[in-house]
């Protein structure tokens, strides 16, 4: 502890260089992240918010929602059978405010159900989000495809499919506006996947989100970034902490011949690994926190703090290995040779 506290003051420059590329990468690490869950919830938090449970849509839909049917005979029959079962549709489409500006929203009505909300006909519960483009409690809204008139009854929070406001509207309204009497899915909730129901499909939670458009592509970019990130900061542990161990050869040999034992001198450099990865993980995770509550209210950005640990666990475990690969020279030094090549 000592012989890594002495070197680290030593070579203070070079230990900062590494903790500040360090901090930065994992700064940004935690900002893509944070982006990438932001543009999930912006993009399937009505999904999202459901308990874990299975999705079913018809066989002959080829994994789209928009196609699927489900035959009312059956939803009857399997909402009979399963009591927290609910059969529900999403559809995108707009509505008309009190100026007669079209605001776009994804209609969503359900059966009975605490996982959804119930509403009368000829009423409305919007997305909160919805507030900002000045639509209050009680004006009245109008779609083009519907013969009367909606009066919003309120607001939910986080409630958006497809990076678009939900409307919960009751299901006699939505069958008028889109002139179809089945449902598109059921959902039942705490089931697996080894119910099968005869026609349809079966999906987890994780399966039907990669069914929306974009989500999948969305998700998989932004996380190939933040792995690719992790990935370079390993990158910059062991080409460092390589550098370092090749100019003290010299050192080690010193060290060898006066009987320090290899493990020591490991334990040495992950002491260093490990120093410079906490206080940068402590600068960076208190600056995208900051981040997090000053962002602007329009951005998708949402850093919970399981995700925070997730990585900072990560850039240890990496940081470790980078470390302990570059460090596998050490083993292979001979005392008397590597102090006749003389010390750096």
């Amino acid at each position: 502890m000592n012989i890594a506290w002495k070197e680290i003051k030593k070579n203070k420059v070079r230990f900062l260089i590494l903790g500040s590329i360090v901090f930065l990468v994992s700064l940004l690490t935690f900002i893509i992240s944070g982006l990438a869950n932001g543009l999930s919830q912006d993009n399937a938090a009505l999904i999202k918010d459901l308990p874990k449970g299975q999705f079913y849509m018809n066989e002959d839909a080829d994994e789209t929602y928009n196609l699927s049917k489900i035959n009312n005979d059956l939803q009857e029959e399997i909402l009979n059978e399963q009591k927290d079962a609910v059969a529900f549709s999403i559809q995108m489409g707009f509505l008309n405010d009190k100026d007669d500006k079209q605001q776009s929203v994804a209609f969503v009505t359900s059966t009975d159900s605490g996982l959804f909300e119930n509403v009368k006909p000829g009423e409305v519960i919007l997305d909160s989000s919805l507030k900002d483009k000045g639509i209050k409690i009680g004006d009245t809204l109008t779609n083009n495809q519907f013969s009367g008139e909606f009066i919003v009854k309120g607001f939910v929070d986080q409630k958006k499919y497809s990076h678009t406001p939900v409307a919960y509207i009751n299901m006699e309204n939505y069958q008028e506006i889109y002139r179809v009497m089945e449902m598109q899915l059921l959902f039942i909730p705490r089931g697996d996947a080894s119910q099968k129901l005869t026609g349809l499909q079966s999906f987890s939670n994780k399966d039907f989100l990669n069914t929306i458009p974009s989500y999948n592509a969305e998700q998989m970019s932004l996380n190939m970034i933040v792995w690719f990130l992790v990935v370079i900061s390993g990158m910059l542990f062991a080409i460092f902490f390589y550098m370092m161990n090749v100019q003290k050869i010299g050192l080690y040999g010193i060290l060898k011949a006066i009987g320090v034992k290899t493990s020591r001198l490991f334990k040495m450099m992950w002491t260093q690994m490990l120093f410079i990865t906490i206080i940068a993980l402590i600068m960076s995770i208190t600056l995208s926190q900051i981040f997090n509550m000053v962002a602007p209210e329009g951005m998708p950005f949402h850093l919970t703090f399981a995700t925070t640990v997730q990585l900072s666990i990560v850039f240890l475990i990496i940081g470790f290995i980078g470390a302990t690969l570059s460090g596998l020279q050490i083993k292979k030094i001979e005392p008397l040779q590597a102090i006749q090549q003389g010390e750096v």
